[in-house]
């Protein structure tokens, strides 16, 4: 069996299946989030941009350089192998981040859905591809997107610790929704492919034999640890 294909296919279907699902609950879901108690709106602010590319993709390749120019000025070798899997690690978050920030702004342009600040003017099913307008570009979420890639290359990474990053990434996806930014089958599927974006990634990287390697069923674990993701 491809397991990449298998892996692609069943979130897809997950996608869909939830976006189906939150379609035509989105404008009573998104009206009833940004109702709630100015407390939890205000919280959610404060912690909603952190599902940001930006700061991602820069300390990633910022950690990635460190890590290539100690790699190769220090002649140890003990040095050297942990600065070569510091360096694959953050090559690993470059890369996830990286692809999934293309995936979703090129998602967005195609799709142009109106934002819920829009809700009221052309409605919750409003799509004008093309435009280019951060007003049309609200399917996918992209912070969620990005919690998607970020929480899932950790949960590839550390598959003891799944759910709690797992859960750590919804958050950063409701939080889209009660701040009034998308819709919630727009961070459904932002969640989702933030998380295909890390499993592809680390599938890639099993072939390499870097982190990961393939298991009996030809999925990637990480080196240290025989557990299947």
């Amino acid at each position: 069996m491809n397991r990449p294909l298998a892996s692609t296919g069943w979130i897809l279907v997950t996608t869909l299946i939830l976006v189906l699902a939150f379609i035509p609950l989105d404008p009573f879901l998104s009206t009833r989030a940004q109702e709630l108690p100015e407390g939890i709106v205000a919280f959610n602010r404060l912690i909603t941009d952190f599902g940001t590319f930006g700061w991602m993709i820069y300390v990633s390749g910022l950690v990635l350089a460190v890590a290539f120019i100690l790699q190769r000025a220090v002649g140890q070798a003990p040095f050297q192998r942990k600065a070569r899997t510091v360096r694959n690690l953050a090559a690993y978050f470059l890369l996830t981040i990286g692809t999934a920030s293309v995936l979703v702004h090129v998602l967005k342009f195609l799709i142009g859905r109106a934002r819920p600040e829009l809700l009221v003017d052309l409605g919750a099913y409003s799509l004008t591809p093309f435009t280019g307008d951060t007003l049309f570009e609200s399917f996918p979420s992209g912070h969620s997107t990005a919690a998607g890639a970020f929480f899932g290359a950790f949960a590839m990474l550390l598959p003891k610790l799944r759910p709690l990053f797992f859960v750590m990434a919804l958050v950063i996806g409701v939080s889209r929704v009660i701040v009034g930014a998308h819709y919630p089958s727009d961070v459904a599927a932002g969640l989702l492919l933030g998380l295909w974006t890390s499993m592809m990634v680390a599938f890639l990287f099993a072939k390499r034999g870097w982190l990961f390697r393939a298991d009996e069923g030809g999925w990637p674990i990480p080196k240290r640890t025989g557990s299947r993701p």
